[in-house]
């Protein structure tokens, strides 16, 4: 027959069993789906532009890298990107910005890669350059993209840098993105995809809706073309930056949403 007491103690330890299943649930949902995130920047700027972005994720468990392209080719960057990718332990999110997105489009192919996202980027197809996609539409009157020189190098028009690029930072963000930026040869930009791997993986994409550098219907048409899933977002061409929370945001979801 059993006691008061040994009954009291019997539904303490099922509640305390039944709380420790709860947690271990929540834990469970807690943990990414997918761990690990590569970032890759794009031209007129570098990898440091994604320190916000960087700290927001880190700091939910994710183990993130960037890469630092060196924009002297698409093949040169794909290479940087390539060797990145062999060095995650397992399934890989690989995230784009800008001409960032001719590289992921490439090197999206990696067996580590499980799903890209196209954070304000180019999505070329086979046998296209970010180049091509340019000149579809008409630019922005700002946009400050310079003809290249006599190296094939392209720059952006201080002038119209802050306004063209990364008009919603402050004019010192601007300045130091200005100074901190590559020399971007044409055969970059001009790189063409042999294989698009949008085709074969999960693809997000990010429209920046105030975009002068890229128009944003041009990001739309691409976007549409792949069925990549759409997010809109009211910011300037570096809407990782200015938007670091709700970019990753996008970058969580596809983590979560993947299959392994």
């Amino acid at each position: 027959m059993k006691t008061k007491s040994s009954t009291q103690f019997l539904k303490y330890a099922f509640s305390l069993a039944l709380l420790l299943l709860v947690s271990v649930s929540v834990m469970a949902q807690a943990k990414p789906a997918v761990k690990n995130i590569v970032l890759v920047h794009g031209a007129f700027a570098d990898g440091s532009g994604f320190k916000v972005l960087y700290d927001i994720l880190t700091k939910k468990g994710y183990n993130v890298t960037v890469v630092q392209n060196p924009l002297s080719s698409l093949e040169a960057d794909v290479a940087a990107t390539n060797d990145v990718l062999d060095r995650q332990d397992g399934p890989t999110i690989l995230a784009g910005h800008s001409y960032g997105g001719s590289v992921i489009t490439e090197a999206g192919n990696h067996k580590n890669v499980v799903a890209l996202v196209y954070i304000a980027a180019f999505q070329p197809d086979q046998g296209e350059s970010a180049l091509d996609w340019a000149k579809k539409l008409p630019p922005a009157p700002e946009n400050g993209i310079l003809p290249p020189d006599a190296k094939g190098n392209i720059y952006y028009d201080k002038a119209k840098y802050h306004k063209g690029f990364c008009a919603d930072l402050t004019k010192g963000e601007a300045d130091f993105m200005y100074a901190s930026q590559g020399a971007f040869n044409i055969k970059a930009i001009d790189g063409k995809i042999t294989q698009a791997a949008w085709k074969t993986k999960p693809s997000y994409g990010i429209v920046a809706t105030e975009d002068k550098s890229i128009v944003p219907d041009t990001e739309r048409n691409m976007y549409k073309r792949s069925n990549t899933k759409i997010t809109e977002i009211k910011a300037s061409h570096v809407v990782f930056i200015s938007h670091p929370q709700e970019v990753a945001d996008i970058i969580i979801k596809a983590s979560q949403e993947v299959k392994k």
